[in-house]
């Protein structure tokens, strides 16, 4: 029977607490080791995926790296010699046969020794400073660039050297796709071993673009006005320089405000480093920001 205080009624309930204490907690082991199990399910499923993914990145290197040795170019034949024609003139002449409205491609290579001296400077300058020091790829000027741009919000510069853009102008393709750009600087690394550094500048400035359908400096000239490439004045020289990051849009013919601003960083360069550069050596500093090919 119940006592007058209601102790059983108390007792009973003091009896069922342990019970009830007792299932709540192993609920809780139970949904902790439910958690721990989950956890290391899906650490396991994350290791596999990384595995794979670490699996299908080496085969995909070794078979690029395969397609680079089946295709890695004979240096020899760009050692010396005649100034071979580049994969984007034959990209020219593909379009115009598709577009015979395009003007007709305009090319003739010549000579290192009949180049200007003040044509030469003016590239490096503007181009790749420490063209004569690298070995085909500048990390200075690569941070350099990345930095002038993260202080400017946008991409304003780039960060590519002269061996890069020969390579590319020579073997690749415009596309800005990764896998051409690695490409890009393993070809770099192979012309720099090959070939000498008056040979890079030669062979680029006999294919660069200077203006629609416009290849090499001698071509240049010719279209621009109507002379040799040995007889350009620095004035010229410079502003063939500064069609360079566009040359389609901003040339001497259409002599644009953006135009005109870039051959005037290019002629204070100049000025300001004066002097025939060393065969093979390092003459100037970086000057990357101060010429940029958004301006």
């Amino acid at each position: 029977m119940p006592l007058r205080d209601g102790s059983p009624i108390q007792i009973g309930l003091v009896a069922c607490e342990p019970r009830a204490a007792f299932g709540v907690g192993k609920q809780m082991a139970l949904a902790r080791g439910s958690s721990w199990l989950s956890l290391l399910s899906l650490l396991a499923r994350g290791t596999n995926v990384l595995r794979w993914v670490v699996r299908i990145a080496l085969l995909l290197l070794v078979v690029d790296l395969f397609y680079l040795y089946v295709t890695w170019p004979d240096w020899q034949r760009y050692a010396r010699g005649a100034v071979p024609k580049s994969n984007f003139m034959a990209e020219y002449e593909r379009r115009r046969a598709e577009d015979p409205q395009l003007p007709r491609p305009r090319w003739q290579p010549v000579p290192y020794a009949d180049l200007p001296r003040h044509l030469t400077r003016a590239v490096v300058l503007a181009e790749d400073s420490r063209f004569w020091e690298h070995k085909g790829f500048d990390l200075i000027a690569f941070k350099e660039a990345m930095s002038y741009n993260w202080s400017e919000r946008r991409f304003a510069l780039g960060a590519s050297t002269i061996s890069q853009q020969t390579v590319k102008n020579l073997f690749l393709t415009r596309s800005k796709d990764p896998l051409r750009k690695w490409h890009e600087l393993v070809l770099s690394w192979g012309m720099e071993r090959h070939l000498s550094k008056t040979r890079i500048l030669e062979i680029y400035l006999n294919v660069v673009e200077f203006g629609q359908g416009i290849y090499g400096v001698q071509a240049a000239a010719q279209a621009y006005w109507g002379m040799a490439a040995r007889d350009l004045t620095l004035q010229q020289a410079v502003e063939l320089v500064a069609t360079l990051p566009a040359p389609i849009k901003n040339n001497p013919a259409t002599r644009t405000e953006a135009f005109e601003r870039r051959a005037s960083k290019i002629q204070a360069l100049i000025q300001r480093f004066p002097g025939e550069p060393p065969r093979d050596k390092a003459p100037y500093p970086s000057v990357v920001a101060p010429v940029s090919p958004g301006t």
